[in-house]
């Protein structure tokens, strides 16, 4: 078993808890999300507003793909990092209201 084999086996586990935590607790990260970006928005006057509005959102997209992806497998969609739904690409954040 080579070195890459063994750290995935013990990561194992520690990813299905950090899946099922996601799933049980979504709306209370999302909420966390939005007020800790709100708060680093009041704190920078505005002047980040976008990259906090893009980062914010693909937080929660990442939450959301490991809280619906619960057998550590993506249903053979490929993807990886970065995909959205069915393998490609993840599309942008709703503008901001």
């Amino acid at each position: 078993m080579g070195l890459l084999d063994s750290l995935k086996a013990k990561l194992g586990p520690a990813k299905d808890k950090v899946a099922d935590l996601a799933q049980q607790h979504g709306e209370k990260i999302d909420h966390g999300l939005d007020k800790a970006a709100k708060m680093v928005d009041e704190k920078t006057k505005g002047k980040y507003s976008d990259k906090i509005q893009t980062g914010t959102g693909k937080a929660k997209d990442a939450i959301d793909r490991i809280g619906h992806n619960d057998d550590g497998r993506d249903g053979g969609q490929g993807g990886g990092p970065g995909a959205g739904p069915g393998g490609g690409p993840t599309p942008p954040p709703p503008p901001a209201a």
